[in-house]
């Protein structure tokens, strides 16, 4: 190893316990908010930060750059003071960094190039992680499966390995929309290398991927290093269909009390963010064929008879809707601050 890869490594090191000791406030587990669960607003960074703030949260994640005005440092130095003068963490985040998927943007340039701007940014905001994605599940199905945008996506990654080190940034890579089940994002983060690659654990996305929250925490707990989370509800219909909705924490069939415990101990200083979605759900039709093309090991892993075993426990919510005409967007609004703030006050009463 050189000295200048000696001394990236050891500022990275010794960045990630300081702020560990500072996410634990009162020996409780950090929370903050994953700006997306109050997408409705519209708001930009300045207003999700003034939110954060005004809900008492320790952190904030801005987990898309759209919410930024700008890109330059003066901006980013000023969202900075202000998070500081609040006392709110700025974690950052954007969406996919892989070429091949489905949900890439070529307006953004290259999959490595995406990421450096993403920690770029990440490091001005003081965010101790740099959060990016593979896509969705719509992936799996395309020629050569998640294996070629596992592949993609690690190219993104190890391309910016230098510069992720040099700030003592972690890239975090979310299981996102059903993309990848925990081993997959496990070996990915592997490949790349556990130094400076991590998970962005989200339960809601792992139930998704056919997989119950408690068993994906316990395979990428001990490589989260930035978490976006929710609850679910799951049941079964009369044809064996498996409907999953999100909900807010507390809401649903995740034991939370026990997942943040657990959370707590596998991943010791990074917090509880909220990024609730709810008032939809979404079929799975687990009965047929179909679907187990994108899935062929998993139908008779324990991980799919847990999940199985929650839609056998779970009942049927109704969903949201706003009424038509000029209220919707405020009701929407409403919905989804209530979903967010119902979950802050769960976690703080049972975390």
């Amino acid at each position: 190893m050189n000295r200048r890869s000696f001394l990236a490594r050891s500022v990275a090191a010794a960045a990630l316990p300081s702020f560990s000791q500072a996410a634990i406030q009162g020996g409780k587990l950090a929370i903050g908010l994953d700006h997306f669960a109050v997408r409705g607003t519209g708001w930009k960074a300045a207003q999700y930060i003034d939110y954060a703030a005004s809900l008492k949260l320790d952190t904030v994640f801005l987990s898309e750059l759209i919410v930024l005005e700008s890109f330059e440092d003066a901006y980013l130095k000023s969202l900075k003071d202000q998070a500081d003068r609040l006392g709110i963490k700025v974690y950052v985040g954007t969406g996919s960094v892989c070429e091949s998927s489905n949900t890439w943007k070529p307006a953004n340039g290259t999959g490595a190039d995406h990421l450096a701007l993403t920690i770029k940014i990440a490091k001005a905001l003081g965010s101790p992680v740099a959060r990016c994605y593979l896509g969705n599940q719509k992936d799996r199905s395309t020629d050569g499966g998640i294996d070629k945008h596992i592949e993609n996506t690690i190219k993104s990654i190890k391309a910016n390995q230098s510069r992720a080190e040099a700030e003592g940034i972690k890239i975090a890579i979310e299981n996102h929309a059903g993309d990848m089940q925990s081993h997959e994002l496990k070996g990915l983060i592997e490949a790349a290398g556990k130094g400076y690659v991590g998970a962005n654990i989200d339960p809601g996305n792992a139930v998704w991927a056919l997989e119950e929250p408690m068993k994906h925490l316990e395979v990428l707990g001990p490589v989260t290093v930035c978490s976006s989370v929710r609850d679910s509800m799951l049941w079964e219909d009369e044809n064996g269909a498996v409907s999953v909705q999100w909900t807010a924490v507390g809401e649903g069939q995740v034991d939370f009390k026990a997942y943040a415990k657990r959370f707590a101990e596998l991943a010791p200083g990074v917090p509880l963010q909220v990024e609730t979605i709810s008032g939809f759900a979404r079929p799975f039709e687990v009965q047929k064929d179909e679907i187990w093309k994108i899935f062929p090991k998993h139908r008779d892993s324990d991980m799919f008879k847990a999940w199985m075993a929650m839609a056998k426990r779970g009942k049927k919510i109704p969903s949201f809707k706003a009424p038509d005409g000029p209220g919707k967007k405020d009701a929407e609004i409403a919905y989804q601050k209530g979903e967010a703030e119902r979950s802050f006050d769960w976690l703080r009463a049972n975390a």
